[in-house]
């Protein structure tokens, strides 16, 4: 009998060219998901009747992906989005302003503003030079300030000064994209969707779940293993994973309560069983 350290280490997430094993991706369809809504699905490995390959719909993939929310659930209590809002038009201005900045700094910004603007139509009929000058310390300030402005004379012109609800309108407003509306829905109004920022970016494509770089590809890449109800909580869970563990430069590899799940932590530290997710 072999003894496990003579034994053949396998990476279950790859194949042995590199390429994320079409056998293990588990999960929903494109758009098979009730109340999902895409103007262009991506095409799948789904075969007849949305099955995937071996008939089962959710592969090894997404149990790891279970097992991982699982373990930082535990290690991140508190997952809750770091941008301090009271409702959805603060999350909004809040998040166009996090764009290049600290969420720390947002936060120091938006105590006063939120003070002064209480509606979309403060914003819109505000002084844009007073505007500039006011949210400067989150950078960009000139083109943020453009976008909070057009942003809510929108709100205000077509949705009666209040944030929608939906993905397909909130992606119309100036300065909104899939992210910032992801952001919105989920963490505003309950409505689950999953935010690729650049944490989520990061950590997504370093665990082995995607190799895409173009974010809305990654997001499809993500709601084919995740369960719906979970993209929000998974999304932040994710964020705070990438703040403190996942970092950019120098993960911390190490310390990981991952490691074992996790693609670039077995290739960092391949004497590491790697557990089959």
């Amino acid at each position: 009998m072999k003894k496990q350290s003579d034994q053949k280490r396998v990476n279950p997430v790859r194949n042995s060219s590199g390429a994320l094993n079409p056998a293990l991706r588990g999960g929903t369809p494109y758009g098979a998901e009730p109340g999902i809504i895409l103007k262009s699905n991506p095409p799948t490995a789904a075969g007849p009747e949305g099955l995937w390959p071996g008939g089962s719909k959710r592969g090894i993939i997404s149990n790891g992906v279970k097992e991982i929310i699982k373990i930082l659930s535990k290690e991140i209590p508190d997952s809750r989005i770091a941008l301090r809002f009271s409702n959805p038009l603060e999350l909004l201005i809040a998040t166009i302003l996090s764009a290049q900045c600290t969420d720390v700094k947002v936060n120091q910004v938006t105590v006063d503003l939120f003070k002064k603007y209480r509606s979309a139509k403060d914003y819109a009929e505000s002084n844009l030079a007073k505007l500039e000058e006011e949210i400067r310390p989150t950078g960009f300030y000139r083109n943020k300030a453009k976008s909070v402005q057009k942003c809510c004379q929108e709100l205000a012109k077509r949705f009666g000064g209040e944030v929608p609800k939906t993905l397909e309108e909130l992606v119309t407003l100036p300065g909104v994209g899939r992210k910032t509306a992801n952001v919105i829905l989920g963490n505003a109004f309950r409505i689950p969707g999953i935010v690729v920022d650049t944490h989520v970016h990061r950590v997504s494509q370093r665990i082995g779940w995607t190799k895409n770089d173009d974010p809305v590809k990654i997001e499809f890449d993500l709601m084919e293993i995740v369960t719906k109800e979970e993209w929000t909580h998974f999304s932040n869970l994710l964020v705070w994973h990438g703040r403190k563990t996942c970092v950019a430069r120098k993960p911390l590899c190490g310390t990981c309560s991952i490691r074992k799940l996790c693609d670039y932590g077995f290739k960092v530290n391949p004497s590491t069983p790697q557990h089959k997710c």
